[in-house]
């Protein structure tokens, strides 16, 4: 027996075992991770209060202008009709108060 064939009888075969199962376990982890984050964000539900605005009404100004709002947003202060909205206060006195459904 040679020393050549003394040192290299076999040679070591690579098992593809071990890469196969890492690649299919990463894939695995990766398909249950997004499924897992789809199902998890689909079950959030996010509801704004309802807020309840009153009738529709049209406000008829002396000078012929109209305001058309809701009957929530009007309120009358020290004999002097308001309008308090989200950034402002129009004052609407003298006005007359009309009931009627706008679009």
């Amino acid at each position: 027996m040679t020393r050549l064939e003394l040192y290299h009888q076999k040679t070591k075969q690579f098992s593809w075992k071990g890469p196969f199962f890492f690649i299919l376990t990463c894939l695995l982890l990766t398909v249950g991770f997004f499924i897992f984050r789809y199902y998890y964000q689909s079950t959030i539900k996010i509801e704004s209060p309802e807020e309840n605005l009153g009738s529709q009404v049209v406000i008829h100004l002396p000078d012929g202008k109209e305001v058309f709002t809701y009957e929530n947003y009007i309120f009358e202060k020290d004999g002097r009709t308001s309008y308090k909205g989200e950034r402002n206060t129009i004052d609407l006195t003298g006005g007359t108060v009309t009931y009627e459904n706008w679009e």
